[in-house]
């Protein structure tokens, strides 16, 4: 049984923020908006979603991108955080689990994952 104010706040959030529909293994990219002294930029995130967990307002995702010299870089985001900007699906992923953590260890074309035919 949850607090309806807490339902209420929760309701309020998610109908302000347009987020698509995603799951583990689609390509995004992520636009967050970060603040550097007094300016602010949108820099874009595009990697792999490796993982989405929680639900409500505390939902997060986490996008691992091949950074420079082959080393994989994994940023957590929250799914209704205000410094996401947007949210773009590039590519459709077509994984078998919910979890990805397997691309870890992965390198080179192992790490690939098919992309989902559309019908």
């Amino acid at each position: 049984m949850r607090n309806r104010y807490i339902d209420a706040f929760e309701q309020k959030q998610s109908q302000q923020k347009k987020i698509p529909e995603f799951r583990a293994g689609d390509t995004l990219r992520v636009a967050v908006t970060i603040k550097e002294g007094d300016k602010t930029r949108i820099q874009n995130f595009e990697g792999v979603c490796i993982a989405k967990r929680g639900s409500g307002t505390g939902a997060t995702f986490i996008v691992r991108k091949i950074g420079a010299n082959n080393i994989g870089v994994e940023r957590i985001f929250p799914l209704y955080s205000d410094s996401i900007d947007s949210i773009t699906v590039l590519r459709k992923g077509r994984v078998r689990r919910a979890k990805l953590f397997y691309l870890r260890e992965r390198k080179g074309k192992a790490a690939r994952i098919k992309e989902l035919k559309r019908k």
